[in-house]
């Protein structure tokens, strides 16, 4: 069996796996990694609330639990953007190319 045809060579047909002119800046794998981050916060903050035991207190209203749920969405939102829980600095490291 030839190996080359395990492996063939790219044609230079082929498209990229990424447009052009679209390249992953320091600055975008690190909102990127916020974001994330902050989306694991939030939902962190919803299992506490809805466990019952909540962390604002407060009736049981749907205008309660919409801005309750606000909240938490820009709190998680602030809280990762300032360092959080530090996932947003470790996932953006790993996902950094290496030179």
């Amino acid at each position: 069996m030839e190996v080359s045809a395990l492996n063939p060579s790219p044609s230079p047909t082929a498209s990229p796996t990424s447009p052009p002119g679209k390249k992953d800046t320091p600055e975008k794998i690190l909102d990127a990694a916020q974001q994330f981050e902050a989306l694991l916060l939030s939902q962190m903050l919803r299992t506490i609330r809805e466990s019952g035991k909540g962390w604002l207190g407060g009736d049981e209203s749907a205008t309660c639990d919409t801005a309750t749920e606000f909240a938490e969405q820009q709190f998680a939102m602030v809280l990762a953007h300032q360092g959080g829980l530090g996932l947003a600095h470790l996932i953006a490291t790993g996902l950094e190319p290496h030179q």
